[in-house]
């Protein structure tokens, strides 16, 4: 959305910002949102949760449409996020993304995620049973930096 058109609907009464914050989010989406939906009785806060949304995910210049879709179907399935996954999937189909393609981000954002819970786990597995963090050694004392035990917090 051009910043004169953010103006614009900044410049109308919350009900009248909200119908054609709605408008415009069903044009690009195809739908309307569960959450977008949901905000539309509470304008202050869609308001301007829609104008910082379609800042960061419609106006990109150096990613197109479907790569943004992909990021956000691999975000989507990374976070489990079912229903947000569903519409994004949606969105890319409607705008050309193909499911092979849709399952190449599911299988990134798998990889990812799973590399995530290895590393905290291994990490907090060593720290805990041997102390050791990246190739550190626990002092044991009160105020270890790998334990991040002071004993100045009150319990």
């Amino acid at each position: 959305m051009e910043f004169e058109k953010m103006r614009e609907i900044l410049d109308k009464e919350p009900d009248e910002a909200v119908d054609d914050l709605m408008e415009i989010v069903k044009e690009r989406y195809g739908e309307v949102p569960y959450i977008v939906n949901f905000m539309k009785d509470m304008p202050e806060l869609f308001v301007s949760r829609m104008i910082y949304e379609n800042t960061i995910m419609r106006e990109f210049r150096n990613m197109d449409p479907k790569t943004v879709e992909l990021i956000g179907i691999a975000v989507a399935s990374a976070l489990r996020c079912e229903h947000c996954l569903k519409a994004h999937i949606r969105v890319g189909q409607r705008i050309g993304v193909s499911k092979e393609e849709m399952f190449d981000a599911i299988l990134i954002a798998s990889t990812i995620s799973n590399a995530a819970v290895l590393a905290e786990g291994t990490r907090s597995l060593d720290s805990e049973l041997n102390g050791i963090v990246e190739g550190m050694s626990c002092s044991g004392d009160d105020n270890c930096t790998i334990c991040n035990i002071n004993p100045d917090i009150p319990e």
